[in-house]
């Protein structure tokens, strides 16, 4: 998998944004997902957690899915596995974001490939927490 964009440019033009949907598992503040919707708040972003068996995270309403999320958010940080990320990346472009986030982990040669075919931006093997 080789970054044909400027690596350093797109995540400084993500983290420039205001709104991040989180989508993975919440179950205990260990998990990255967590962790992720902590700093991103502590960093001063609107963060919208999603995953479909929580119902709050870190106190924000938890959505069951992308299509759920009551705005359009301007990245989507997603944690999960690679069997269930491709799903997740599609709901994405259905909800009209463009800047997928894909933590070290979820992603895979398909997703990445799916997200430039369809003119997604798209961040991977990096995470979001180093990029300060």
């Amino acid at each position: 998998m080789e970054y044909c964009e400027n690596k350093e440019n797109l995540i400084q033009e993500f983290l420039s944004q205001k709104t991040f949907a989180v989508v993975g598992s919440f179950r205990h503040e260990t998990k990255y997902a967590y962790r992720i919707v902590k700093y991103l708040k502590s960093k001063g972003y609107a963060v919208y957690p999603v995953n479909p068996t929580a119902r709050e995270v870190d106190g924000l309403k938890c959505y069951p899915a992308i299509a759920d999320l009551p705005v359009i958010v301007d990245v989507a940080d997603i944690v999960t596995p690679p069997s269930v990320t491709m799903e997740i990346v599609q709901q994405c472009l259905l909800k009209g974001i463009t800047r997928i986030w894909l933590q070290p982990g979820a992603e895979s040669e398909s997703v990445i490939k799916f997200c430039q075919e369809n003119n997604l931006k798209v961040i991977y093997q990096a995470c979001i927490m180093l990029g300060k």
